[in-house]
């Protein structure tokens, strides 16, 4: 067997499924990532709202291959630390901060970034949550706030300090504006007693209703379960500006606030490419229905990068998307390498569950739609099983049993997230 070598850039959910799914294949595989640990992105915003340790959601990507480095006479999977700067199509190369590396089947996982839409002012002053750095300096911000508004003395800004703005209302917003309302309800309220009744908790929507990708009942018990535990929200209102002091909507109103946190929308992120790509909303990769870019048959695409429709509409870009896209691609390379022609992907939809907060959520799967306690359980259950690692599980596992017994979170400490 001649060597042919992969190179799955991003250790994403979708790259590290690849990576292990080629890992008896017979294939040399090298997997990249900035970072050396995997991200369990689903449960960023409990990092933001100080219910979990950064740590507990971030596990070693070399942990995780462990196990594969050695496979008898099989190839193992290598893992880099790097940048991707530059992919040359022409000439099958890899540009890196470190290395150049040739490949020749080459999958793209590198997901996505915010996407702040034009609005003038968001990228600078709204805090985004896509990487634990982020996370962590929203949970900074936030306790900075209470310890800033406990000392001033001047009553508007002290109001501007406790009004905590979240733009978006699908399942990311949603699931933060729960979170923050428990945060409040529970240690925050004990350690700031005197500033409590002054906090305002505001969930901005530019459409009609929250969740709208779920049945519209759906959306009306998150709204209505959102008001009950203290949060405005504000459907039908734009955001046209964002400052250091504020929010601008497009019926003129200003919210005088200093924590923005933006969950509006993502766009998919990749790095500077030699050719000239297809491209669709989103700054998505279009692909055949085999994953491959349509200019490249060596390339595939997955994850929030690919742009591929299922009756009509395009996939979400859900974590069980990336998964089974990972899965399908290591077939459709071993495929290729053996000469023979790669299958279509076909996506099985799991269902969709959203927790809201205070033992609440929302769940569709197939055709049924049900609320209350009993999606806020599997989601729990769904998101333990995912998460890589015994200890993480564990950890994740007894932090939620404190935290919603007690009703207190012990990750209120101030860190610096400063890169040298």
């Amino acid at each position: 067997m001649n060597s042919c070598r992969v190179v799955v850039v991003g250790a994403g959910f979708g790259g590290l499924q690849v990576a292990q799914s080629l890992a008896d294949s017979g294939l040399d595989v090298v997997l990249i990532d900035r970072n050396n640990y995997h991200t369990f992105v689903p449960l960023l915003y409990q990092v933001a709202t100080g219910q979990l340790e950064p740590e507990y959601i971030a596990y070693p990507i070399r942990t995780i291959l462990r196990r594969f480095s050695l496979l008898g006479n099989k190839a193992k999977i290598e893992f880099l630390m790097a940048e991707v700067k530059q992919i040359d199509f022409s000439k099958r190369t890899i540009e890196t901060d470190t290395c150049l590396i040739s490949y020749d089947f080459l999958v793209l996982a590198t997901g996505s970034q915010t996407q702040f839409l034009g609005v003038p002012g968001a990228s600078e002053f709204a805090f985004a949550m896509r990487t634990l750095e982020e996370a962590i300096a929203i949970r900074n911000q936030i306790l900075f706030c209470f310890e800033r508004a406990i000392q001033e003395s001047d009553s508007s800004r002290r109001q501007q300090l406790l009004t905590f703005t979240i733009v978006g209302g699908g399942a990311t917003g949603v699931e933060v504006a729960g979170a923050f309302a428990e945060m409040l309800r529970g240690h925050l309220r004990r350690d700031y007693l005197t500033l409590f009744p002054e906090v305002r908790l505001i969930l901005l929507q530019s459409g009609d209703r929250l969740l709208a990708e779920l049945p519209k009942k759906l959306g009306a018990y998150t709204h209505k379960r959102l008001h009950q535990l203290g949060v405005e929200v504000y459907l039908l209102s734009k955001v046209t500006r964002v400052t250091f002091e504020s929010v601008h909507l497009q019926n003129d109103e200003v919210i005088p606030t200093a924590t923005v946190i933006w969950t509006a929308g993502v766009e998919a992120n990749y790095p500077t490419i030699s050719d000239e790509l297809s491209l669709a909303n989103k700054r998505k990769l279009i692909v055949h229905p085999t994953l491959q870019l349509l200019e490249q048959p060596n390339v595939y695409a997955i994850g929030d990068l690919a742009y591929l429709e299922k009756n009509g509409k395009p996939l979400a870009g859900f974590a069980s998307e990336a998964l089974q896209q990972g899965t399908a691609v290591a077939r459709n390379i071993q495929l290729q390498f053996r000469g023979r022609s790669p299958q279509p992907f076909s996506y099985f939809h799991k269902g969709i569950l959203v927790i809201i907060g205070c033992y609440s959520g929302v769940a569709k799967i197939g055709t049924f739609a049900f609320t209350g306690c009993l999606p806020w359980l599997m989601w729990l259950g769904v998101h333990l099983v995912y998460l890589p690692g015994y200890r993480s599980r564990l950890l994740v596992l007894l932090t939620w049993l404190h935290t919603y017994l007690s009703r207190d979170r012990s990750v209120r400490l101030i860190l610096s997230v400063k890169k040298r």
